[in-house]
């Protein structure tokens, strides 16, 4: 498996209206993309720091992953996303390894990226998602 870069850290929030002026004004980073995944019933808010993005996450259902979450442990870190070449090999790789899987297969994400999550229960805790952008290939 080849990690290329931390592509995100998504952090959970109750709202994206009060989260991004924080982003904003304090951090003077810039909201260059909000965007929402149905499927995942979350709505997204992104920032880029050097190469890295910050990816806000703001559930859209009650009983959504993100409130879920919140509901849980309260806003903060939700996941570390790695951006890799290869996503579906990664991931089954990682699975070869003895990680226990989420998503099996990628599927679509924000910004046209592929996604596949690794369950925490065999991270150490933190739930790590793969990325691909295979828009240009």
């Amino acid at each position: 498996m080849q990690l290329d870069r931390i592509e995100h850290i998504g952090i959970a929030v109750k709202s994206l209206e009060e989260a991004i002026p924080f982003y904003e004004n304090v951090l003077g980073l810039t909201c260059y993309r909000v965007e929402e995944v149905e499927d995942q019933m979350v709505k997204t808010a992104f920032f880029k720091v050097g190469e890295t993005k910050i990816e806000l996450l703001e559930s859209t259902s009650d009983d959504g992953p993100i409130a879920k979450h919140i509901e849980k442990r309260g806003e903060g870190i939700h996941h570390l996303a790695f951006h890799v070449q290869g996503i579906n090999k990664s991931l089954a790789e990682a699975e070869e390894k003895g990680v226990r899987l989420i998503d099996k297969q990628s599927r679509k994400g924000a910004e046209g990226l592929d996604i596949g999550f690794l369950h925490p229960k065999s991270t150490q805790g933190v739930l790590m998602e793969f990325c691909e952008d295979n828009q240009n290939q």
